[in-house]
């Protein structure tokens, strides 16, 4: 008996699953999730985005299983599990969500519709978020994310038929030993996330009643985002909730507190800030979909001289580990590292430290980083590693001052005791500038800078200041403010008519 084939990526949820619906509602269905070595050996991903991958599958194959469904687990490139599918149990067609991946999965969705198209096997590919493919013209991009958003969320079937193995349909197969398949594991996480739609709504709800009040303004700071922020974006890259049925929820919990009259008024600027950080997510998503090359190369070609293209090896290593000698930005690395997680403007402070202070290309940084992000979303991955590095040509270059920032964000050196604890001993201005203090303060302390702690790797006046002389020369060029217009009409947010200092 014919069945269809839903193959799920990064869409591990059953509800707002459009091919899982559409194939439901012509017959027997059987879901398939493929463990691609190529894939996780990738240098992006990490083990634990493998954990979190399976305890989702394990959920849903069971949500599955309550409705007569099925879900089975191969291993291998996708077009050869396809090949040993069809001789083991044919299948009449395919359906699956879009897709805006890195370079690899870009590649393998490719060789996977020829595969389709050269066995006369029907492949459907629907949207799974508001991400348009082949989007014609960034004009009225947001007018359709608008309208899509507010649909309503598709509704799961009710019941689901499948073949059992012993009804000529596939086995199930087993979830392979991470080691097995070549995944590599940076270490244990502090805090492992809980994969799974299930987990994936609670922490919603949990944002949207008791988290997110203070959210607009408690996100900025290390030491009250990792609970103020909605932490939903490993779910969102992952698929096990969806942006719309967020965005939803989101806007139902914003109209039930502006309809209680003893709730507190920063829940109104929390939730519309979220809102719109969603929407922000998609659009970044969507450079990528539009053009898949900025994972490797500038958005504006202007700028592809400003960098070695080679990284100084040592520099690379001292940021990744959080060994440069500015404590604030190796307590947030060493958080990010051990979390697997960081608010968006320490991640940025990151990047801007190793593009500008370090000079070292964003290519190497950004794939450096990838793995150590459990909500790691290539399409928001290198467009930020691109805004924050100076190259898209488009937006206003932000070089963060490390210091600064730590002094307005975690004035009393608490973030920075805690991930980096060889500095615990200091006294609070201390922990900020460790380098600044006299040696015999530094023996008194016991924290001798170049012995306990790394020196600065760079001095932050000088690299400032010739970073912005070298951007400097390339934006003023002829040729940047050329490229600088088609990047603008190909990517730009028509919210935003000059298309600069959002963020």
């Amino acid at each position: 008996m014919p069945y269809a084939l839903v193959w799920l990526k990064r869409d591990l949820r059953l509800h707002d699953h459009a091919p899982l619906r559409e194939a439901a509602r012509r017959g027997p269905l059987v879901a398939l999730y493929v463990v691609e070595p190529e894939v996780v050996r990738a240098p992006d991903f990490d083990a634990q985005h493998y954990r979190f991958i399976e305890a989702s599958l394990d959920e849903l194959r069971r949500r599955l299983a309550r409705r007569g469904g099925r879900l089975i687990v191969r291993t291998g490139a996708m077009p050869a599990v396809l090949d040993r599918l069809m001789l083991e149990s044919p299948f009449s067609s395919i359906w699956a969500h879009e897709e805006t991946g890195n370079a690899i999965t870009y590649a393998r969705d490719r060789r996977v519709r020829a595969w389709a198209r050269a066995r006369g096997v029907p492949m459907h590919e629907l949207p799974n978020n508001g991400v348009v493919r082949r989007l014609p013209s960034r004009d009225a991009w947001a007018t359709h994310w608008g309208a899509w958003v507010r649909e309503r969320p598709v509704v799961p079937p009710t019941r689901v038929v499948s073949l059992a193995p012993d009804a000529g349909g596939p086995a199930d197969g087993e979830w392979p030993d991470a080691a097995a398949v070549g995944v590599v594991d940076r270490g244990p996480r502090v805090h492992a996330v809980q994969g799974g739609e299930r987990a994936a709504h609670e922490t919603l709800q949990s944002f949207l009643t008791v988290r997110g009040v203070d959210y607009r303004r408690a996100m900025s700071s290390p030491n009250t985002a990792f609970d103020a922020c909605s932490r939903l974006s490993p779910h969102l890259a992952f698929g096990t909730i969806s942006v719309r049925q967020a965005w939803q929820a989101a806007r139902r919990a914003d109209a039930s507190w502006r309809e209680d009259p003893g709730a507190d008024p920063r829940w109104r600027g929390s939730l519309s800030s979220f809102v719109s950080r969603l929407a922000w997510r998609d659009h970044f998503i969507q450079k990528l979909e539009d053009e898949p090359r900025i994972e490797y190369e500038n958005f504006s070609r202007a700028y592809d001289a400003l960098r070695p293209a080679v990284p100084d090896a040592e520099r690379l290593e001292a940021w990744i580990t959080g060994r440069t000698g500015y404590p604030f930005v190796d307590a947030c690395m060493r958080a990010l590292r051990a979390e697997g997680w960081l608010n968006f403007r320490m991640r940025a402070m990151l990047v801007s430290f190793a593009s500008y202070h370090l000079w070292l290309p964003w290519q190497a940084t950004a794939v450096a980083l990838a793995p150590h992000f459990l909500d790691y979303e290539p399409g928001i991955h290198y467009s930020q590693f691109q805004m924050q590095s100076g190259t898209t040509g488009i937006n206003t270059a932000r070089i963060y001052n490390p210091y600064k920032q730590g002094e307005e964000h975690d004035a009393d050196g608490a973030f920075i005791r805690r991930w980096v604890p060889e500095l615990a001993p200091l006294v609070d201005g201390a922990v900020h500038r460790p380098h600044e203090q006299p040696a015999l303060l530094q023996q008194l302390s016991g924290v001798v800078l170049g012995r306990d702690y790394p020196l600065p790797i760079v001095d932050h006046d000088t690299a400032y200041r010739d970073a912005k002389a070298r951007l400097f020369v390339v934006r003023e060029s002829a040729a940047a403010r050329e490229e600088a217009r088609r990047v603008y009409v190909r990517h730009g947010s028509r919210s935003n008519p000059l298309g600069r200092g959002r963020r």
